[in-house]
C-alpha cells in the first residue's frame, strides 16, 4: 500500500516524517514499510531480514554504501507486505514565521495561504491541480495522511474525487489519517466536498487542548463510520499510550484484513472468468471440427464443389444490378426509370 502524506503550515515533509516516527512501529506490524520520500530524497529502509536493529544498520552503513542523511528516521519490517510512505513539501516556501523555528531546521512550506477568518484561500487551486497531478504521476496511492493544513487539504480532496470533481481516473482512496484537521468555510466548497458522507476509512486524532478541537470533531462529522481517537494534547502529532496505540493497530488491521478479502475475491472472480472463457473456447472449437463456422453458409454446386457465403453474397449483388429476362427499363417522365414485362 502507498500512503501520501501531507505536513501542517510552514513545517515541511522531513518535520511530518519525524514526527509520525513518535508512533510505536507495531500499529503497522502488518504492512512493509518499504521506503520514505521527503527533502527530494527516496531511500528504502532496512529490513529486519537483513540488520537485527537499527544500530547495526548505522554501524555497518558506511561499509554496505547505503544511501541517506546522517539523522533521518528508520522504519524496520515486520512482514513481507509493503506500505510505502512520501512526505512532499509544500508548495510555496513559507511566507512568515515559523511555529517550529528552533525546534526544527528549516526550510519551511506551505501548501497555500488563508485569511484570519479561514474563509478566503490563495492558490489554493493551483495547491490542488498540483497534488492531483502529484498523486496521478507517482501513484497509484491507498490513503491521504495530513496534519493540521495537510489533513484539511486531504479531506478536500477526498470529497472533491468522491464527487466526481478530481481524480477521475484514479482509484479510490482505502484510508485516511486526520491529525487536527477541519473543514473548509467557504460554502461553494462546502457545498461539493462534504455534500455526502466520504466513504473512506478514515481515523481522527483530537486533542483536549488542541485549538482546533472542535473544527476537528467537525470534519469527522464529513465521513462515513469515522474512528476518533482523543488525546489530551495540543495542536501536534500526539504521542499515543497503549489504548490509543491499540486502537490505531486494530484499525490498521482491519483496513487490510479488508484489502486483502477484496483483492482475493477479485481475483478469484477473475480466474472464474478465465476458465469460463476457456471452457467456452473449447466449445467453439469441437463444433469447429464437425460443422462449419457459423460466418459461413455452405451451398453445394452442381459439379460437387461448395461456394461459401461470401461467393453468393457477390452473386445477390450482381442480380440488383442485372435486369431479369423479359423485363424492360422504362424512363418516366420525371426522369426515374422503372420496369416492365416485355409481352412473351
Amino acid at each position: 500500500m502507498k500512503i501520501l502524506c501531507l505536513h501542517g503550515f510552514r513545517t515541511s515533509g522531513s518535520f511530518l516524517h519525524k514526527q509520525i516516527s513518535k508512533w510505536d512501529p507495531s500499529i503497522f506490524a502488518d504492512f512493509h514499510l518499504a521506503k520514505s520520500t521527503h527533502r527530494g530524497l527516496t531511500k528504502e529502509l532496512l529490513t529486519n531480514h537483513e540488520f537485527s536493529s537499527i544500530k547495526e544498520y548505522e554501524m555497518k552503513k558506511e561499509n554496505i554504501g547505503i544511501g541517506g542523511q546522517k539523522g533521518d528516521s528508520l522504519y524496520r519490517v515486520a512482514t513481507p507486505k509493503m506500505l510505502t510512505w512520501e512526505f512532499p513539501d509544500g508548495m510555496f516556501p513559507a511566507g512568515g514565521k515559523s511555529d517550529i523555528e528552533g525546534i526544527f531546521p528549516p526550510p519551511y512550506f506551505e501548501w497555500f495561504q488563508f485569511n484570519k477568518e479561514f474563509t478566503e484561500y490563495t492558490n489554493l487551486e493551483e495547491c490542488i491541480s498540483y497534488l492531483c497531478e502529484y498523486i496521478t504521476t507517482k501513484g497509484p496511492f491507498d490513503g491521504l495522511l495530513g496534519f493540521s493544513q495537510g489533513a484539511t487539504l486531504s479531506a478536500l480532496l477526498l470529497g472533491y474525487q468522491a464527487q466526481g470533481k478530481v481524480l477521475k481516473e484514479h482509484p479510490p482512496m482505502k484510508l485516511f489519517v486526520s491529525i487536527s484537521g477541519s473543514k473548509f468555510r467557504d460554502p461553494s466548497i462546502c457545498d461539493v466536498a462534504y455534500k455526502d458522507p466520504i466513504k473512506v476509512r478514515s481515523v481522527h486524532f483530537i486533542g483536549a487542548k488542541d485549538w482546533l478541537r472542535l473544527p476537528s470533531e467537525d470534519l469527522a462529522t464529513a465521513f462515513d463510520n469515522p474512528l476518533i481517537i482523543r488525546h489530551p494534547q495540543g495542536h501536534t502529532v500526539p504521542r499515543l499510550d497503549e489504548a490509543a496505540t491499540e486502537q490505531l493497530r486494530s484499525w490498521t488491521k482491519e483496513i487490510l484484513l479488508h484489502h486483502s478479502n477484496n483483492a482475493s475475491v477479485n481475483k478469484h472472480n477473475l480466474e472464474n472468468d478465465t476458465a469460463k472463457m476457456e471452457e467456452h473456447k473449447n466449445i467453439l472449437e469441437e463444433e469447429c471440427k464437425t460443422k462449419p463456422a457459423e460466418c459461413i453458409t455452405e451451398t453445394k454446386m452442381e459439379n460437387g464443389e461448395v461456394k461459401g457465403k461470401e461467393h453468393e453474397d457477390k452473386e445477390e449483388e450482381a442480380c440488383k444490378t442485372q435486369k431479369p429476362e423479359g423485363v424492360i427499363e422504362i424512363k418516366m417522365e420525371n426522369g426515374a426509370v422503372g420496369l416492365e414485362a416485355t409481352q412473351a
